[in-house]
């Protein structure tokens, strides 16, 4: 299986909706592994690594949340890491 890890800045209506919630509820048995944190300005910050299929998946499932409306993403792809899970961080 290939991996890829991608560097992806959320804009919208992305904080106060559930969004690092349910990236990590779609991450986590789509075998994905990185973080998600809330930025000061607004934004939702993500690093998500895995097969580009399944990170193609968690992006429609966040995009289809009920509440979470992405107007603009910011994808860069960066070298893959050694980690072992998808979690919320608030490191800064």
């Amino acid at each position: 299986m290939e991996k890829v890890r991608k560097h992806i800045i959320f804009s919208g209506r992305v904080q106060g909706v559930g969004f690092r919630y349910t990236a990590c509820y779609l991450a986590r048995p789509l075998g994905l592994t990185g973080w998600v944190k809330n930025l000061w300005d607004g934004d939702v910050e993500m690093e998500v690594q895995g097969d580009p299929a399944a990170i193609g998946r968690l992006i429609q499932g966040l995009e289809s949340g009920h509440f979470i409306r992405i107007d603009h993403m910011e994808v860069e792809e960066i070298p893959v890491i050694r980690e072992r899970e998808f979690r919320e961080t608030w490191d800064s």
